[in-house]
């Protein structure tokens, strides 16, 4: 494994373009902490954003961690470029040359998937700890501690992202395309529910029966790892119950989808490898 990721991460050493998106994604997780700074102060209409818990422990790992998923397409495109560099320089090639197997070649890549995702999670740790010690007004140990569950979801939600990242970019051989080919089947996934919601039409459970099917597919199971966190907020369901509305809505980072997510990280790794072995390089 370490003579592997070695490998990548030389190239990647020489890369100037991924050592640019790799800082302006760590820049921008960093920028979470920019958040506590906004503050409105006209009149009597006195805001800041700190104040309303968004900081408090142990909200702030669902906070945080939905935050920065949102920056993932950063680090995509260093996984995707780092495949398509092995196609337009060659190295590719002369890896296999050199020695090393289609196999070893594609765990090289997920080792580095692996690597960029628990960076990014450790990451995120340490600023949401610094930013909730500054700012929360809860800091026993067993308050801090818990809710660790978003800092799980978020590694997964990485790594099965990143995955289908690397598996188009082997599919496509380009960046630019790989992306592209994500972004048509996000918008295809998001025909589909229409088309599910149209299905289902006149059915007391709609949503649910909708929200059952939606889940296995790749970008929604992602999604439904680290739920928006925006309702759980004391000051939204304060303006919800004034309104005679309700959330029920379940915030955990559920096993099922986590074996989902799992599961087409499976599939891509393992469709990564099919591809290349089918290939005359």
């Amino acid at each position: 494994m370490l003579r592997l990721l070695t490998i990548e991460f030389h190239k990647l050493k020489h890369n100037k373009a991924s050592k640019v998106l790799s800082l302006i994604y760590f820049g921008l997780l960093t920028s979470i902490a920019l958040i506590a700074a906004i503050k409105f102060d006209i009149g009597f209409i006195k805001f800041h954003l700190a104040d309303m818990g968004i900081f408090n422990f142990p909200y702030i790992w669902h906070f945080n961690t939905y935050m920065a998923s949102i920056f993932k397409f950063f680090l995509l495109l260093v996984i995707v470029s780092m495949i398509a560099n092995e196609y337009s320089y060659k190295t590719l090639k002369q890896n296999l040359i050199d020695g090393l197997s289609k196999k070893e070649f594609i765990l090289s890549k997920f080792y580095a998937v692996l690597v960029f995702a628990g960076f990014s999670t450790l990451f995120v740790f340490i600023v949401s700890l610094v930013l909730g010690f500054i700012y929360s007004d809860y800091n026993e140990f067993s308050i801090i501690t818990s809710d660790l569950q978003y800092l799980l979801g978020f590694f997964i939600k990485l790594v099965g992202f990143f995955s289908f990242g690397l598996f188009v970019g082997i599919l496509v051989k380009r960046s630019a395309f790989a992306v592209g080919a994500m972004f048509v089947w996000l918008i295809a996934e998001s025909i589909f529910k229409g088309y599910l919601f149209y299905a289902f039409r006149g059915s007391d459970t709609v949503s649910e029966s909708v929200d059952g099917v939606m889940r296995f597919l790749p970008f929604e199971a992602m999604s439904n790892l680290i739920k928006e966190p925006f309702s759980r907020l004391g000051a939204v369901k304060s303006i919800a119950t004034s309104v005679g509305e309700q959330f029920t809505k379940s915030y955990d980072v559920e096993f099922l989808n986590i074996l989902i997510v799992m599961l087409w990280t499976f599939i891509f790794i393992y469709g990564s490898y099919a591809l290349l072995k089918r290939r005359d390089l």
